[in-house]
């Protein structure tokens, strides 16, 4: 049974040949295309519910496929995916409507989370008692009113208001490295770099890996209920449906 009708824009074949086995074999409709003035004239005469596109393409930017995309067809969700990801490319992304803005490259499994989460309209019923006790400490899939605007390597950040940025990690990457323990700070830092681990989370395993900041930034706050949120969404099978923000920051200039 057909699941939904996507529009795959890149002119590498590597990613589109990917996108339509990944996305194909769990019964999306998949059609591609090489440059961006192709893409919007597919969508002038037909319907998608979804298109992913590059941002570097041979004839116009993903940009301006994006934004001229939510005038031909605003019912249209626009995942961004690069190769080359900066952060303000993300903001500019979402000012125009993106759903999602991803690094290239992606695992299957982690396309088929976005592809997942933007065709569920109905977001996830979650245990009263359970949003009572974490709801500020998770962040909603499908928050329109502030959308998570910047993926990489398993870490994301979103602005919020005054200025500050929410920064965290998306629990469904990190779970394809195996079972999930605990997130550690790093000790004794009040400034996060760009590039540079501000964290680490660690497998049953004992296998740690690092959390990188997508930014530079001041450290304003910390999420001290980081690990005791993370123990109830893998409980409840709930990972899916939510990220883990673990600081909030306000970010600097580059060096």
């Amino acid at each position: 049974m057909e699941k939904g009708k996507i529009l795959v824009l890149d002119d590498d074949p590597v990613v589109t040949l990917s996108c339509k086995r990944i996305l194909g074999a769990e019964g999306y409709s998949i059609s591609t295309v090489e440059k961006g003035d192709d893409a919007l004239n597919r969508l002038a005469k037909e319907d998608f519910d979804l298109l992913i596109s590059d941002v570097r393409l041979p004839d116009i930017s993903g940009m301006e496929v994006l934004k001229e995309a939510r005038i031909i067809k605003p019912k249209t969700d626009v995942v961004i995916i690069t190769g080359y990801p900066t952060l303000e490319d993300a903001r500019e992304s979402t000012k125009l409507g993106a759903a999602e803005y991803i690094e290239k490259p992606f695992t299957p499994d982690f396309m088929l989370n976005v592809a997942r989460k933007v065709f569920d309209t109905r977001g996830w019923i979650l245990r009263k008692a359970f949003i009572d006790e974490f709801r500020d400490y998770v962040t909603p899939l499908r928050d329109r009113e502030n959308p998570v605007i910047f993926y990489k390597e398993g870490t994301w950040a979103r602005p919020t208001k005054d200025g500050i940025w929410e920064i965290g990690c998306d629990l469904r990457y990190w779970l394809l490295s195996g079972d999930l323990m605990y997130v550690e700070f790093i000790k004794g830092i009040d400034k996060l770099n760009a590039g540079q681990p501000f964290a680490n989370i660690y497998s049953s395993s004992g296998q740690g890996r690092e959390l990188l900041s997508p930014m530079n930034a001041e450290l304003r706050e910390i999420n001290t209920k980081a690990n005791d949120v993370m123990v109830a969404l893998l409980k409840d099978h709930l990972s899916e449906g939510w990220l883990l923000w673990l600081a909030k920051v306000f970010p600097l200039a580059a060096p």
